[in-house]
């Protein structure tokens, strides 16, 4: 293998927090990479414009530097549409793909006459078998574009950590490469981006081994070779599943937040599923490079072991300098007392408090858990009287997707109504949901009026204490 061989690259969707797992995969493509003097880029997958947003790709791209790893790029997807377009294109004059017209009525429709006949749940294939005057007649209606699987033989997958995968393409969709809005789907785009930029390996989760037949028609309808494919091992949580923020806390900033060192988290990662030669379990991202080879891979489904992970930070908080260790705790401290000399934070929480106050002393106590991050809480207030950790965690976990998906301002009323539509569907009474809440983010059972609290503390402030309660209760 040549140096100039290797180019791997880190595909991120910026449709929340930063997630473990992309630390986790983009460390084993920065390795690599290193390893034979390649290239790491990065791309940020952003065609989901529903879901995706400006803010989580800067989450995502600082928590990735606050780790510990470095890239070439970003590059975007959303601004590479014409590239997409053009080889749609290609497909469609070579008969590779057709365009389908089929509203979401009709494929509605499909699916409920599927799940009635107990039959594989997939597109029908309507418009792949219409005639040209039959699709000149739909003359611009929107439509989207779908692949044209072969309906008959199969797909070998070739990876490099295991034997061959066999599919049959009787068990793969026509699916669909490009929307009624321009935008590709994830399949077509990854395929395009990978062969443009002259992507070598393709190191991803291996929850993806399922898509990639898809994949590999797409490269063969375009001939195009494949790169080679690297499925790592899921995340696990300790009962198997894979690992997700109902079982663990899985946001970057979470750790940062709680005084996790970057570099003993991406040492833990790099144990997961990777052992070094001599199988030390402490050890530097400099000296990982040095020995580094996916030989030591084990696909066993590492588990995602907070003690373990505790420990290893541990090991090295005790290998600092007391000079560093204090740098590294005024970092923490500063981090957290950010807002202390924001004046226009002060004048906002002083319309909450002031009916409250007796002397100005008062102020400091009372306004306390707005500034402290974490907060110290009880886990039993988090816990209405009949109610689980398990419920509990469920809940604050949906109240936190309702306030991530919130598009209208951060503000009291409008916060209420999101908040408010979500308890009519929940089975939880609003008293109780509403007290876990304002405990969840507060840390008390007491406080100004919650909505107008959670403007005043932000809409980062808010998530980021609901996946603190959430890790507390999980616990």
């Amino acid at each position: 293998m040549t140096q100039s061989q290797v180019r791997v690259r880190i595909a991120p969707s910026p449709t929340g927090a930063p997630h473990v797992g992309t630390a986790y995969i983009g460390l084993f493509n920065y390795v690599f990479a290193r390893v034979h003097g390649g290239q790491c880029v990065i791309r940020i997958e952003d065609t989901d414009q529903a879901r995706s947003e400006r803010r989580y790709e800067e989450d995502i791209l600082r928590s990735l530097r606050w780790v510990g790893l470095a890239w070439d790029g970003p590059y975007r997807q959303s601004e590479r549409l014409p590239v997409y377009r053009e080889h749609v294109q290609q497909l469609l004059d070579s008969g590779a793909a057709y365009r389908c017209w089929c509203t979401p009525e009709r494929l509605e429709a499909v699916r409920q006459q599927q799940r009635q006949d107990k039959a594989p749940m997939r597109y029908d294939g309507h418009c792949r078998y219409l005639t040209e005057a039959e699709a000149k007649a739909h003359g611009d209606q929107p439509s989207v574009v779908r692949l044209k699987v072969p309906e008959d033989g199969s797909t070998v997958v070739h990876d490099a950590f295991r034997d061959p995968i066999t599919i049959e393409h009787g068990q793969i969709d026509d699916q669909v490469l490009l929307k009624s809005d321009g935008y590709p789907t994830y399949h077509l785009a990854n395929v395009v981006d990978d062969h443009v930029m002259e992507i070598s390996h393709v190191i991803r989760a291996e929850e993806w081994i399922s898509s990639t037949p898809k994949h590999l028609m797409l490269y063969h309808a375009f001939g195009w070779a494949p790169p080679v494919f690297m499925h790592m091992p899921l995340l696990r949580n300790a009962d198997r599943s894979k690992i997700s923020k109902r079982k663990n806390p899985v946001s970057l900033r979470y750790y940062e937040r709680q005084g996790y060192l970057p570099e003993a988290l991406l040492n833990f990662l790099a144990l997961m599923g990777w052992s070094m030669p001599d199988e030390r379990e402490v050890f530097t991202l400099a000296e990982m490079i040095e020995s580094f080879s996916f030989d030591r891979i084990s696909l066993g489904g590492p588990v995602f072991d907070l003690q373990k992970l505790e420990w290893l930070n541990g090991m090295y908080i005790r290998q600092l300098s007391p000079a560093a260790l204090s740098e590294r705790l005024l970092e923490n401290a500063r981090a957290k007392s950010r807002l202390l000399d924001d004046n226009a934070y002060v004048d906002a929480i002083t319309p909450l408090l002031q009916e409250r106050l007796r002397t100005l002393g008062d102020f400091q106590d009372m306004a306390a858990f707005f500034y402290d991050t974490p907060l110290a809480y009880d886990k039993a207030l988090l816990l209405p009287k009949g109610r689980n950790p398990r419920e509990a965690v469920k809940v604050l976990t949906e109240v936190a997707e309702v306030l991530t998906r919130h598009a209208g301002p951060w503000q009291d009323a409008e916060l209420e109504a999101s908040v408010r539509a979500y308890v009519e569907g929940a089975k939880w009474p609003g008293r109780d949901l509403f007290m876990t809440l304002r405990t969840a983010v507060t840390g008390r059972t007491a406080s100004p009026p919650l909505f107008a609290t959670m403007q005043v503390l932000g809409r980062d402030l808010c998530l980021s204490r609901l996946e603190d309660a959430v890790a507390l209760l999980q616990k």
